[in-house]
Order: C-alpha cells, then structure tokens, then sequence
C-alpha cells in the first residue's frame, strides 16, 4: 500500500485561492482513492484541534509551528533538517502543494505544485520582497521535485520557458468546480443575501479575488465609471481580502467618484457565493495574469455571462463561452460589460455555452488524474 503525504497546510490557512482549490481536490482524492494512506501535513496548527480527516484513510500531521518560520528554515537558511518526515513519517510520496518544497529524504519521491508564475510574468503586481523570496525558491524547488503539476498549459508552459523545466516532467492538472454552484432561484434567497452585504436593488458586475494589482480592478473601476458615465445605472461587487499594493486601488474609486457604486464586501461566506453570482448582471475577470480562472467556472455553473481577458490560463478555462478582451483596454472592457448589459440574446447564448463548458471541469476527473500522477511517479500499477 502507498503511503502519501500532502502539505494541507494552504487548505487551512487561507479561505480562497489556493486554499480552496486544495481544499476541493483532496476533499475529491479522498472519494478517489480508499486505498492508499495518505498524511496531511498542517503547520501553524494543533493536531486535537483539527476537524477530522477528508477520509479514513487520511490522517493529520501537524505542527504548531508557522510555515513562515519553516521557510526562514528551509528555504532562506537552507538547512537540510529536519525534513518533512519528521512530522510526516517514512513516505513513498511527497506532495508540496504551493510552490515550494521542504527537506526530504533521499528515497522520498516528490510532487511540486505551482499555481502560476506572477511574479515572473506580471512582476509590478507582486510585493518586491515576495518576489525576491519566489525567484530564489521556486527554481530551486521545481529543479528538485521528481515531478511537477501545473494549474494550466499555460503555466506549464512559463515553467518551460522561464526555468527549462523538461516538458515530459511537468503534467498539466485542471481544476474542478464544485457541484454547490448552480443557479439560485430562489428571489427571497438572493433578497437575503443582497441585504446581508449591503448590496443596492440595481442590477452589478461581480468580482472575485483578493484586492491586489493582478486583478485588474483599476481599469475595472474604469470600465464602470465609463458605463454610468453613459447612462447605465449599474454597480460593482468586489468579493476578496484586502491584498498588497492596492492603495491605487482605492484611489481609484474616489477619483473616478463611484464611492456609492462600488462595493468591496471582503471574503464573501462559501455558502453566499453561488448566490452571489447568480443575482448579478455578469462575472468579470479582466486579469493581468491567472495561473486558472476559477470564478470563471463558477459563474458558468450558475449561469451567469463572463468577460474575461485574453491572456495567460484564462482562455483555456473560458473556451468560446465568454466575451474576451485585452485586459489593458479599459474601453474594451466596458464596451464588453454593455453589451451583456444590453443584448438579451447574447447573454442567453453566452449562458448556454457557459453551462456546457463548465461540464468539462469536474473534480472527480482531478481527482483521478492527480492519483495517475502519483501512481506514475511512485512506480506502481493502476
């Protein structure tokens, strides 16, 4: 029997983003595989205090001690011990989950996930110190992991031309999107959740992502000003945490003067998002740069119409389903978003292709696919 260890640490740690894309494939992995035994490495956390495990055949490995002093340890120090065994015990496999990978043993195999390479590709939206810690770290780490997973072929393609990273050493894993979105119906449910962030009767864009530059929400901002501008009654929902840089960010709601317009709600609760996606005119996602584009997944399977950039992972994610546009054409953008606002049959269209593109992305398949990797690099037989 296969005995694997995983870094949940993301999945504990943080409420969006990486943490719930972690969080949805080793919920799905365990469904997979009853098997194998698998290891859940938490740092920063109390074993006892840890709900239980996503399977009976997973087990937590937790320490209280932070990732961050992990990797002054690891990663800026470079000391060699201890490694991850120590928490985790003898392991056929390990899975580093984002970007870094910890001391291993010699005979451990290992497993490195990287999610996007921002810091290389879009560096103005990332903090200067993060990125410093990235350059040197993530190289290093995808020279040494046996395998890699990438969120995208167009990550896996940056890892190729950033670091020449040997293609056959890289295997793309598409994300799922969870069954919970659908469309809401329900007007006293939306009614609720509208009242719930203070969100107005009129009909908004919905955004979703942590308030830094690599969202794009400054031409967004933009874009919207243009709309009312023009006549259009129509507000902005930001769902996401404050993030870094974002100064700019705020700035540009009070020059553009659309303070009531706009409304940035914070992490919105899991249970509100499918709601807030089906209550709204559209999803926008006019990223500089996505190592995925989960949101856009999710407004499809509620069915709600996209505008998404051209760049990056996101047309693969998009496919023909969305309108697509230069993400530094802030006249594009908005041009987009009016004619969702005004064209019915688009809208109805875009829904449509949206609902069936979505059905293409399921965490069952990431599930098998990701075990597949496992069982490749380990060596054993399906």
């Amino acid at each position: 029997m296969a005995v694997i260890a995983i870094d949940y640490t993301p999945a504990y740690q943080q409420g969006a983003g990486i943490g719930r894309l972690t969080r949805d494939l080793i919920t799905a992995l365990a469904r997979y595989d009853i098997d194998s035994e698998y290891r859940l490495f938490v740092a920063g956390a109390q074993q006892a205090r840890l709900p239980p495990p996503p399977g009976q055949n997973f087990n937590w490995c937790a320490t209280p001690i932070t990732n961050k002093w992990w990797a002054r340890l690891w990663q800026r120090a470079q000391l060699s011990y201890p490694t991850i065994e120590t928490f985790t015990g003898a392991v056929d496999l390990f899975h580093a989950t984002d970007f870094v990978l910890p001391p291993t043993r010699p005979r451990t195999k290992t497993i490195l996930t990287v999610h996007d390479l921002t810091y290389a590709r879009a560096p103005e939206t990332t903090s200067p110190s993060l990125k410093a810690y990235l350059d040197r770290v993530v190289p290093r780490s995808v020279a040494r992991a046996d395998h890699v997973l990438a969120d995208s072929q167009s990550t896996k393609d940056d890892l190729i031309a950033l670091y020449d990273t040997p293609p056959d050493k890289i295997t793309v894993l598409l994300s799922g999107v969870d069954t919970r979105f659908h469309p809401i119906t329900d007007l006293s449910v939306r009614a609720a959740v509208r009242t719930k962030y203070a969100i107005p009767s009129r009909p908004y864009i919905f955004a979703v992502g942590t308030v830094q530059p690599r969202k794009n929400y400054i031409r967004l901002i933009g874009a919207l000003a243009m709309l009312r501008a023009s006549g259009v009654d129509i507000g902005l929902v930001i769902a996401g945490g404050k993030g870094w840089l974002d100064d700019p960010i705020y700035a540009s709601i009070r020059d553009h003067h659309v303070e009531d317009a706009v409304q940035l709600i914070g992490y919105a609760d899991d249970t509100d998002l499918p709601v807030l996606y089906s209550d709204a005119m559209c999803v926008a996602m006019p990223s500089l740069y996505e190592g995925f584009g989960l949101p856009i997944l999710e407004a499809f399977q509620c069915g709600i119409p996209v505008v998404t950039a051209n760049v990056s992972s996101l047309p693969e994610v998009a496919g023909d389903a969305a309108l697509m546009v230069d993400p530094y054409d802030q006249e594009a953008l908005a041009y987009a978003i009016h004619r969702l606002a005004s064209d019915e049959a688009l809208r109805a269209d875009l829904t449509r292709r949206g609902l069936e593109r979505a059905k293409q992305f399921t965490w069952e398949s990431s599930a098998r696919n990701l075990y597949e990797v496992y069982a490749r690099v380990i060596g054993i037989r399906l």
